[in-house]
């Protein structure tokens, strides 16, 4: 019997003939004050925490997302995602500049109600946050093109209609800072994604939905939820 050779995970890179193949996922939970108090659980001075998805759930600008299984109440969270592109370990803040490859609009699509049966049950956030294609990534731009991201908006819409608006400069973490709190756990690696979380304004969504994501000065990430082959018995 022949083995099965999985496919390499990779993303388009603006202006670029190479892809980025995608090594890890890593996303940052609880990382603007206003998400905090929508969601109203944890302190709002915590230290980031960071939980993973598997490489897989990685899908292009483009892509037509099936409606998960075990769920009837997926949502949409709009965040800034940062490549790496230099390995590193313990960095500081000053430091982990070095390390970002480039920049990228993303989805963290997430099972709420799985998400909350797990928290109830003090459980790890697999079954809410890990599935198939929960993580949409846009185009990366190199970061020497993105100089104006950082201080600036993220503009989540459904179906053209406004949902999560908000400036990244209201990140409790920076993404500097978030680097440096994840490097003291895991050797960061070319190929890694941060997902540097969400702000206000999540919500679900249903077969048919067109989510778009905009991030100054980023390319565009536009994905649309179609039937689930279980979607029918939620």
């Amino acid at each position: 019997m022949m083995l099965w050779q999985p496919t390499q995970t990779a993303l388009p890179v603006a202006g670029r003939p190479e892809s980025f193949p995608v090594r890890r996922v890593y996303c940052v939970g609880r990382n603007y004050l206003d998400h905090i108090r929508e969601m109203r659980e944890g302190s709002e001075r915590d230290n980031p925490f960071f939980f993973q998805k598997p490489t897989d759930a990685v899908v292009p600008d483009g892509s037509a997302i099936p409606y998960p299984p075990q769920t009837g109440d997926l949502h949409f969270e709009g965040e800034l995602v940062v490549a790496i592109g230099a390995a590193g370990s313990d960095v500081s803040p000053q430091d982990a500049r070095g390390l970002v490859f480039g920049l990228a609009a993303g989805i963290d699509l997430t099972r709420r109600d799985r998400q909350r049966d797990c928290r109830d049950l003090a459980q790890p956030w697999e079954a809410g946050k890990s599935f198939d294609h929960s993580a949409p990534c846009g185009t990366i731009l190199p970061v020497e093109q993105a100089a104006s991201t950082l201080s600036g908006e993220l503009l989540l819409t459904v179906n053209g209609q406004q949902r999560q608006h908000t400036s990244l400069g209201l990140m409790i973490w920076n993404v500097p800072e978030i680097i440096s709190h994840l490097s003291r756990s895991y050797r960061l690696m070319p190929g890694d994604l941060i997902y540097t979380g969400t702000p206000a304004g999540v919500a679900a969504v249903r077969p048919g939905d067109r989510i778009r994501v905009e991030i100054t000065g980023l390319p565009a990430l536009t994905v649309t939820i179609s039937e689930g082959d279980d979607h029918a018995s939620q």
